[in-house]
This record gives C-alpha cells, structure tokens and sequence, in this order.
C-alpha cells in the first residue's frame, strides 16, 4: 500500500495540533444549544435528507460532547476510565443521559414517549456506547425487559410501565438462571395461582438492573409446561418475600448492576400476567429479535471509537522520523478497521428499520445482525490493538487507556441475547427454506420487494412510527429473504448502474467480484441441498456463517443502488462499495487485495472525520450539502 498521507481537501471546523494528533473539540454531529429535550419525531422538512434518526443522534452527541476532552463533563474518556477504576458509573452520567430525555426512547410515542422507530434507538445508542458502553447496557437491559410490555401488554400494564420508565425507573429481563443459562425450558422458577394472586418462587441471576430495576419482567412456569412472563413491581411485594444477589464480578461493564432476584412465595395479582398466559416462550423469543437488533449499535458505537484512538495514536506516535500511520501495516489496519465500520453500518441500519417497515423478517435479519455485527467489532477492535501495540495493554496513556475498558466491555456484545453459535444456530435452521423462494416473490418486477428493500436501505426515508403488536412478530421468515433472494436482480441492476454512473474502473472491479461472490451463494445452495436437512453441525453453522457474509455484501450492494442518488459525492463514485466488497471477500479467501487506486477517497474522508471529531460513517462520503444541511446547529438554522 502507498504509505503517503492523504490531503484533507476539507479543512477541519477548528484548527488541529496534528502534533498531538487529539480531534478538534467539535462533537461528530453538532448540539441545538440550549434546548432541554431532543428534537421530536416527524418527518423532516428538508427535501432532501436525511432520516430524523441522524438529527436526533446529532443533538445527543453534543450534548454529550467529544470524550477526547477531558472538560466533556462525565463522557469524557478521563472521567470514564476513572470511575472505573472504582468500579462504578462516572458521577453524573446517569443524570446527563436522563436530562436529555434518553429513557423517552425506550418509550413508545403513543405512551408518552419518543421511541417512533428502532432506528432511532439505535443511532442514540451508537452515541453513547462510543463513550460508554456500560451506560449503553443499563438502558439495553432496561429496553428488553419493557419490550415484552410494549408488546403484549393490556392498558394498565402499559401506563405503569411507561410513567415509570419517563420518571427513570429502570427494568430487568428475570428469565436467566444459574443452572440453565439459555435452556428455558428448564426454568424452575414457578408462579402458582392462588385466589386472584400468583404465588412466584424461584431465582433469576444473573441479571441487568435487577438490584436498581424497579420492575422484574419474570419467565416462570405457570403450568406443568407452560411459561409466562409476568410483569412484577417491586414497589407492590412484601418485602419480606423478595431479595436481591450481591453484585457479580465481571471482566467489563464495571460499574453495571449486574446481580439477581430471589422471589420466595411472593405474591403477584394474577392480573400481571403479560400477554396469555402460557405463551411466554415465543414472547420471550420474539421480544429478543429488537434487542439483537438493537445490540450492533454497541459494537459500531466501540468500533467508532477504538478507531478514532487508532487513528489519534498513530499520528502522534513518531517512529524512524515520522508519524506511524506511514508505516504500510499500519495503515493497512486502520484502512480495513474503517471498511469494517462501513460495512456493520450497511447490515445494521437496515435491519434496524426493519422493525417497523418489515416485521416479520426479523426472525431471521436479528440473528445475522446479532452474529455478524459484534464479530467484526471484535475483530475491529483486535486490529486496533495491534496498531497500539504495548500502548494498548496500558491503563493509562492513549485516550487515558479507555482502550483496555472498550475491548473488555465489548466482549459482551456476542454474548447477550444469545450467544454467537446461538445465533448461527437460528440462521441455520432457516437456510433449507430459503434457498428456494416463495413462488412469484423476489424475481423481476417483484414491486413489493422492490419497495421493501428501498424503505429498508433508503437513508433519505423515515421508516413508519412503531405501534407495537406482538402478532407481526414471526419465529421464522417463512422462507423468505427479500435481500438474499434477489441475487440475479440485484447484480443487473447494480452492473449497469455501475457502467453508467459510477467512478472509472469501478464497473469492471465490481463485475469481477459478484461473479466471485455468485460462486460463493452457489457453493453455499449446493452445501444446503446436500446436506439433507442438517441444520445443527458444525459444518451447518460454517454456511451459516458463509450465508451471513453473503447478507454482508448485498447489504452494502443495496445500500450503494438505494442512496447513490441522493448522496453524491464519492458515496456515487462506487469505490468505498468495491473496498466494502473486497474486504468482505477476504474472509473466505485472505489473498484478495484491496484496490489501492480506489483509496485515496477513502482516507480522504477518515482524515476529515477525525480532524473534525465527526463520525465514520458512510456518511462522510456524500456529497457535503446533504449532510452539511441535515447536521447544522441551531444557530445555522
């Protein structure tokens, strides 16, 4: 690779000490000053922009400002590694996150709240878990034990819940226990009805928030094989009757309530059963396709902020007479740890709108998300650690050693809401059914998956508001993969898009590659088809695999036909899609190179996002009009 460091032909917002190499003190997506909540959903009077998502997501990350500056307040780097040396919460991050009005989006909008689409919670908390996964987490745990509530709840329920969540209450999901881990069906916990009570026992652990949680959404049987989750308040029991565990040790998450509840004969109006009883199984299952959903948005939050420490250190560090990043591997890694960040951002984004555009697919897209996302932000966040090297294992120097806190706290991104092999798992036992699609669905002129895909990759679209209804939830796709099964298609319409409009020998690299990328999809249908119904081997779970790079590399496809347009700029040209493309090709054949003519744009834009503390993001490659008038502050306004 050239080892030359690109010109910024966009100077930097404020002036940058390239000697220290620390971003100028400009928040990636700049605050509306003064205001005391966000902005409130709707849709956007500028025609063209972008969803209210990146507006909502601008207005947190100023206030919550650069934690590159020590001044942040409780978000800085320095005031997050030192609480954590305490084992606790920086003082008065809580209170910043809740004063901005952050517990509203884990509210629906027609309780009171301002949770209108997951996409929006997802950009939110990609803001914070830049900063602070830890705090990322206790409003996660929070959402996952609400969701069932928001889902299946009756009236009373509902408005419990939410007045409580809007006054800063916090919840727990009490379906884990110290024996049975993922094994459900084996939960002891047990509800006996009682007169018009229930009567629960039984131990959940371990368990987020449950020691500060004042409601414990609980799995417990309430049948010889039935399980129901049930709405439990603790400000409604004996407290003679409940206990919490003392906190767990953890490798991350220092400073999460990370403990248990023990209910012993606790009695529960029967009434606070969610949903029908028996059915907390499939709630159970369906409730953890949002958060699945929902939890890439800690791994693309980490990734952009490990990168941002790779990029910091390494134009600072100087070796034999110059900067690092001069060095080829060096680069070489922060070049790829970038197309990674790009490439979560085109799977994630997607199935976030997901919710609210396409339900039912969830079942299947969750589960990709859920494995793919955090596995490339393990990798990503790996890379950068060989780029600090020595500095790296430190808990002091380079951003005040926040590294060693990001890579420890990360590791639970492939944990929660099912395991990495749990989630390959469940895209295996759907690929027998997708590999021949539903009759008249995915081929040409299919204008119900046309449109479908395009309210999923459209940027420039704002999804429907979320009214939630557990029925539109399904356990499987039905054998349908709108974005997988459109291969043939796809690859047209993405070919002659290429030879018209995009950059000089983009065409041609991007013919190359999907003919590769065909040969992969073909070698994946033939290993399913021969393989007589094996979803659970090891060799099941390597196509599984394989299938979700493949919805990988459509994803960045679809993001390129879907936004080109309205984008502009080096976005158009294609070159970040050939880069994305190849990175991903690497996986399966580590020989394939990155284009090196294609980079320069690249880095052009990693250098004038971190000069100006902004995001990477694909964003950065659109033409500066779109995102310069979606992202000003109040004052430009």
């Amino acid at each position: 690779m050239d080892s030359k460091i690109p010109a910024n032909p966009v100077p930097p917002a404020t002036p940058v000490d390239l000697a220290s190499a620390v971003p100028a003190p400009r928040p990636p997506l700049r605050p509306h000053p003064g205001r005391a909540e966000p902005p409130p959903p709707g849709p956007d009077p500028l025609e063209p922009g972008l969803s209210p998502a990146h507006r909502i997501a601008a207005d947190l990350d100023g206030r919550l400002g650069d934690p590159m500056d020590d001044a942040a307040g409780p978000f800085s780097y320095k005031a997050i590694v030192e609480a954590e040396e305490r084992d606790e919460l920086p003082p008065g991050a809580v209170d910043t996150v809740r004063a901005w009005g952050f517990p509203k989006y884990l509210v629906p909008s027609g309780l009171g709240g301002r949770l209108t689409t997951l996409e929006e919670l997802f950009f939110v908390t990609r803001g914070i878990s830049r900063r602070s996964v830890t705090v990322a987490v206790m409003y996660g745990s929070g959402l996952l034990a609400v969701n069932p509530v928001w889902l299946w709840g009756d009236d009373r329920q509902r408005r419990t819940v939410a007045d409580g969540v809007l006054n800063g209450d916090l919840a727990c999901f009490g379906v884990s226990e110290a024996d049975h881990g993922s094994d459900v069906m084996a939960s002891e916990s047990e509800a006996e009805p009682e007169g018009d009570d229930l009567v629960l026992t039984g131990t959940k652990w371990p368990v987020g928030n449950a020691t500060r949680g004042r409601f414990v959404t609980t799995y417990a049987k309430t049948g010889a094989r039935d399980f129901s989750l049930i709405l439990v308040d603790k400000n409604e029991l004996d407290p003679d009757t409940w206990s919490t565990l003392p906190p767990v040790r953890t490798v991350g998450l220092r400073g999460h309530d990370l403990s248990g509840v023990a209910f012993s004969g606790a009695r529960v109006p029967a009434d606070r059963v969610i949903g029908r009883r028996g059915s907390g199984l499939v709630q159970t299952l369906k409730t953890l396709q949002i958060t699945r959903t929902a939890i890439a948005a800690l791994s693309v939050g980490t990734m952009d902020a490990v990168v941002r420490i790779g990029m910091e250190y390494s134009r600072r560090r100087t070796l034999y007479g110059s900067d690092i990043y001069q060095i080829p591997v060096i680069r070489d890694h922060l070049v790829k740890a970038h197309l990674d960040l790009l490439i979560a951002e085109c799977v994630a984004i997607p199935v976030a709108r997901c919710l609210t555009v396409a339900p039912g697919r969830l079942s299947l897209w969750s589960s990709i998300v859920k494995y793919f996302v955090p596995v490339l932000g393990e990798e990503v966040v790996a890379s950068i650690g060989t780029v600090l090297a020595a500095r790296g294992y430190l808990r002091e120097g380079v951003a005040h050693g926040v590294f060693q806190k990001l890579q420890r706290d990360h590791a639970i991104a492939s944990i929660f809401e099912g395991t990495t092999h749990v989630n390959l798992a469940n895209v295996a036992g759907q690929l027998p059914f997708l590999i021949d699609q539903p009759d008249g669905t995915g081929g040409p002129g299919d204008s119900d998956a046309d449109e479908l895909l395009a309210d999923l990759f459209s940027w420039t679209r704002t999804p429907p508001a979320w009214t939630p209804d557990g029925r539109l939830l399904q356990l499987t796709n039905e054998g349908r993969d709108e974005i997988g099964q459109r291969f043939d298609v796809m690859s047209e319409e993405l070919l002659t898009a290429a030879n018209a409009h995009a950059a000089p020998g983009v065409a041609a690299e991007l013919k190359e590659l999907m003919s590769g990328i065909g040969g992969m999809r073909a070698k994946v249908e033939q290993g399913i088809r021969a393989s007589d119904g094996d979803t659970s081997s090891v060799a099941a779970l390597a196509r599984a695999k394989r299938y979700c790079e493949l919805h990988a590399m459509f994803s960045c496809v679809l993001t390129w036909l879907h936004n080109r347009h309205q984008f502009g700029g080096p976005f158009a040209d294609g070159q970040w899609l050939v880069l994305c493309l190849q990175r991903l090709l690497q996986r399966a054949q580590p020989d394939t190179l990155l284009s090196e003519e294609f980079l320069p744009s690249l880095e052009d834009a990693m250098f004038r996002n971190f000069d100006e503390g902004r995001w990477f993001s694909l964003l950065s490659l659109a033409d500066a009009e779109l995102t310069g008038a979606e992202l000003t502050d109040a004052k430009d306004e």
